[in-house]
């Protein structure tokens, strides 16, 4: 079979979904679960972006051993040399090199001929040669190009020392079978084509990505790019789960295989919809909570019979497994520690120690710790950075009634060190909080996104609250759980301020990127 290489996006196309607002921390989480889940390649972010994103993509680079790393790149020295400097420390440093080359794209955002696209693109791929021994060039917005202008760009930048080619569907425009054409088309008419990897890019705005990326495959694309879950901006990109499973379950049609540890699919989607904040849809394929659930009587009757009947994919090929006993207040230290590792996580005493604490405070309130309770308590400490919260919150109090003005009364440890308490009216008991703690971080804030779901089942579960909100014209998002949904509100508001007020921090204390 035909070997196809993974390049997982999810912490750079992904995370710039709107309202995915992710810590260094966690970053280094999900790469090391993308590990974990086989991607060929993981795009770890955009180096010269930030000094956040720089610090995020050199600590995956030189954390990540067995798939490749790389950073995004724009057709500019400086872009280059700083992704160096975050990659210089990866196993095989690789750099993903973007620019422009639709006619719409050059000349309204570019602003450039498309001579003057040939030289930008062809010198960033020299320079970059001389730096990186993988060098990736996108063609951004290859479907909406010329096809002839596409083989002699192409043909230049294969020249001048690209590794691999990708022809990205931006705008999730193409029909497989105008797409498929297209890759053929640059099979049979681009010298060297066949020296590099081809890869393909999709967007799914039409709702046909993963179709379009199927196609690409069949027609000599030897990588694709998607998401976890398929997040990203817009409709999002093709869901890499999605492509894996499929080529895995219809093997008889495609002839093609990935290394995708397909029992890793769940814990990864899991992780992915926890840390981004972003809910997976319910019939989502693959990986939605209702992917293996039968409520009509003639399916379940033809399941009872055979589960083939209409089960295509077992939930244990994906990683669903039957869930374990549940522990309660009783169980202790050891078997708390071997269900840690037994769910795939790797925590030090110390961070052991403390889920320990937290797992017996919420078992003394709740009379069953489920699987996703643990996996909370132990994805919370696994990400745990360590820097100190500017704002502590040590009480939430709301006085409510059907027939009285919903009032909050907040506590909370500032920066100084000194306990402060607010009070203000709302609407309903969140916007009382909100309002109140509005008055206690002295900035303005605007709410964007505010969700709450439940972690589990029962009337005693968990609350998982995500706020995204804007301060003093910041974005952030911040997530809390609690059992009392208004205590995990204010909890997650916080959370935000505290995210937006630390990274402020390190951008005044970051050194300066140099050339």
């Amino acid at each position: 079979m035909r070997k196809i290489d993974i390049f997982d996006t999810t912490l750079r196309d992904g995370e710039q979904a709107a309202g995915i607002n992710l810590n260094t921390a966690e970053k280094l989480e999900i790469a090391r679960q993308l590990e974990r889940f086989g991607a060929t390649i993981i795009e770890a972010g955009f180096p010269a972006s930030s000094p956040g994103d720089f610090e995020a993509v050199q600590r995956i680079a030189n954390t990540v051993k067995n798939s490749k790393v790389t950073g995004l790149a724009r057709t500019v020295k400086k872009d280059i040399d700083t992704s160096w400097e975050a990659l210089k420390g990866a196993e095989q440093p690789h750099i993903h090199i973007f620019l422009a080359t639709s006619p719409i794209h050059m000349e309204y955002k570019l602003k450039k001929s498309p001579e003057e696209v040939v030289e930008l693109a062809v010198e960033a791929v020299k320079y970059a040669r001389k730096k990186f021994p993988l060098v990736q060039w996108s063609a951004e917005d290859a479907f909406r190009s010329d096809p002839e202008f596409l083989v002699h760009i192409v043909n230049k930048v294969i020249a001048a020392g690209a590794t691999t080619i990708n022809i990205p569907d931006t705008v999730g425009y193409a029909t497989p079978v105008e797409y498929g054409a297209l890759f053929k088309y640059l099979k049979e008419n681009v010298t060297g084509i066949d020296n590099v990897k081809l890869s393909a890019h999709c967007h799914n705005d039409l709702g046909m990505a993963t179709a379009n990326t199927i196609a690409a495959i069949e027609n000599g694309a030897d990588q694709i790019e998607g998401t976890i879950n398929g997040i990203g901006e817009r409709a999002g990109n093709v869901a890499l789960e999605e492509i894996a499973v499929a080529l895995h379950i219809r093997k008889d049609i495609y002839g093609f295989e990935t290394d995708v540890n397909l029992q890793e699919i769940k814990r990864t989607s899991q992780l992915v919809s926890q840390l981004t904040g972003v809910v997976i849809q319910p019939n989502k394929a693959i990986v939605g909570k209702n992917a293996f659930a039968h409520e009509s009587g003639i399916h379940q009757d033809g399941m009872l019979k055979n589960p083939e009947t209409y089960e295509i994919i077992t939930p244990e090929l994906i990683g669903e497994k039957a869930v374990p006993l549940a522990l309660g207040k009783h169980s202790g230290r050891h078997a708390f520690k071997d269900r840690s590792i037994s769910m795939g996580f790797d925590l030090s005493e110390e961070k052991l120690n403390e889920a320990f604490v937290a797992f017996k405070e919420l078992a003394d309130r709740k009379k069953e710790i489920t699987e996703d309770d643990l996996f909370v308590l132990f994805t919370d400490q696994q990400i745990e950075s360590g820097d100190t919260p500017v704002y502590e919150l040590t009480n939430v109090q709301v006085q409510y009634g059907t027939a009285n003005i919903p009032t909050a009364t907040v506590s909370a440890i500032a920066p100084n060190g000194e306990t402060i308490s607010k009070a203000a009216t709302g609407s309903g008991s969140v916007e009382a909080i909100f309002n109140t703690l509005e008055e206690l971080v002295q900035g303005k804030v605007h709410i964007l996104d505010y969700r709450v779901t439940s972690i589990g089942k029962g009337r005693d579960a968990l609350g998982e609250a995500l706020v995204n909100l804007s301060y003093n014209g910041q974005v952030s998002t911040g997530r809390d759980v609690a059992q009392d949904v208004l205590e995990a509100s204010a909890k997650a508001y916080l959370n935000a301020i505290n995210r937006q007020l630390i990274k402020a921090d390190v951008r005044v204390k970051a050194a300066p990127v140099t050339s």
